[in-house]
């Protein structure tokens, strides 16, 4: 059973403690949930269901500073990184209340007499199970469209992130009283993992949402596939960097370092893996390493911080673990700091071969692992094999290497010479062992929808 709990881990301090929802809580949220869909959005337009996300994402802007402070206390963010991630939750909200209606529109499909159409509802109640890295920022991208494409929401929030939550839920209750609609358009349960699986299985529950460990995806997708639910899994990444040449090392270097500590190093979608090739992996291993580690973990409340301490006890006791047992196996360690409760500062390995448990593992904190390709063909080599394939960032002066690379590499985005280009209209997901669907931009508002055919003679 997941302990609802906020614990700083910048302090090790328990802030407060959350009871799990009753069975019969549960019960009565789920039948809210299906009430709202039935009564609601049954009723309404994709433009009317858009102006509830409009107003979630104003009322989330009023109340930015606020919910940047919970997610600090909850997860160690920096407060700068805390406040822009709550923005872009209010500009994905606005994104799907603007694009949403006209991506719903009716499709029509030319036949040889008469018309037809393909029309896009709502499938019912879905399940959106979330992490704790991006407490409003993943909630946005899985709520914003599917409410808008016509469907109603329990969401099942990470257990050290019940404030967060909470807070979301008096947001949408807040903008759904002001505008006349049923409070069970969005709901928030503090479940347990045997109650998640009943969720799953009630047949008022159309589909879930996941994004997670693969441990985390593997059990939900286990329990909908039995149950025929939809899922849309966003796992983990060990997304590559790969530099192949550049007119501008230093530039390079601080896109690298920017890719990997954004989030105190702690985003599925980070670079993790650099791999250079050999006429520039020195002089790249020598300045990525300085800047890398001249970025010390500090206070997240500060406004000047850009590194603050891992998520909890758990995730800095296994990335320890992680690190220490690719060192055992062989690993160079180019820089390692002294850890200090939760604050964890960078290191970087080199000289990782695929008989180390590193080779294929994703660290979810500030460790960099760095790879010497000879070539083109062997940075593709070295990028496509692992477990993964989120996302990946690709560094060269050469358009028509780029374009001949991204078709190369197994992910689900690749970002050529640039990096946390995240943007409300771009779509996320990934392939493999990462998982499957796709979040963000009118992709989204694909995933679970009914696509209903109507045929008029």
């Amino acid at each position: 059973m997941p302990a609802y709990a906020v614990t700083n881990p910048a302090t090790g301090e328990r802030v407060r403690t959350y009871p799990a929802v009753s069975d019969a809580d549960l019960d009565a949220a789920i039948a809210d949930t299906h009430a709202a869909y039935r009564s609601w959005s049954r009723t309404t337009t994709p433009a009317e269901r858009a102006e509830l996300v409009r107003r979630v994402g104003a009322l989330l802007t009023e109340r930015t500073q606020e919910l940047a402070e919970i997610a600090v206390r909850e997860m160690g963010k920096p407060i700068a990184q805390a406040v822009a991630e709550v923005e872009f939750a209010a500009e994905i909200f606005q994104y799907y209340a603007d694009k949403g209606p006209d991506h719903l529109a009716d499709e029509p499909i030319d036949v040889g007499s008469g018309s037809a159409v393909v029309r896009k509802e709502g499938l019912g109640v879905l399940l959106g199970v979330m992490p704790w890295n991006f407490p409003y920022y993943q909630v946005a991208r899985f709520a914003g469209p599917n409410i808008v494409a016509g469907n109603t929401i329990l969401l099942k929030h990470a257990p050290q992130c019940p404030e967060s939550s909470s807070a979301l839920e008096e947001t949408f209750h807040a903008a759904a009283t002001e505008l006349g609609v049923p409070t069970g358009v969005y709901r928030n349960i503090l479940a347990t993992d045997e109650q998640v699986a009943a969720v799953i299985a009630d047949p008022r529950v159309q589909g879930v949402s996941v994004t997670g460990s693969e441990r985390a995806g593997s059990a939900v997708a286990e329990v909908a596939g039995r149950n025929l639910k939809k899922v849309v899994l966003e796992l983990g990444g060990s997304d590559p960097f790969i530099l192949l040449s550049t007119d501008d090392l230093d530039a390079a270097v601080t896109d690298a370092v920017n890719a990997r500590l954004d989030n105190n190093g702690q985003s599925c979608n980070a670079a993790k893996r650099f791999i250079v090739t050999a006429d520039l992996y020195d002089e790249f291993a020598d300045k990525f390493t300085g800047a890398l580690t001249a970025v010390a973990p500090a206070d997240p409340t500060d406004g000047s911080t850009t590194l603050g301490p891992l998520s909890s006890d758990t995730a800095s006791e296994r990335l320890q673990e992680q690190l220490d047992r690719a060192v055992e196996q062989g690993a160079t360690v180019l820089v390692r700091g002294e850890r200090r409760g939760n604050f964890f500062p960078p290191a970087v390995l080199a000289d990782i071969t695929p008989a180390m448990d590193a080779y294929r593992q994703e660290f979810f904190g500030p460790v960099a692992m760095l790879f010497r390709a000879q070539d083109e063909d062997d940075a593709v080599r070295l990028a496509n094999d692992t477990p993964f394939g989120l996302g990946s960032y690709l560094y060269t002066t050469d358009s028509d290497q780029a374009d001949r690379v991204v078709d190369r590499i197994d992910a689900g985005m690749v970002w050529v010479n640039l990096v946390l280009g995240d943007a409300a209209e771009l779509p996320f997901g990934g392939t493999k062992r990462s998982g499957f669907g796709r979040e963000l931009g009118r992709y989204a508002l694909d995933e679970f929808v009914n696509r209903k055919l109507v045929r008029k003679a």
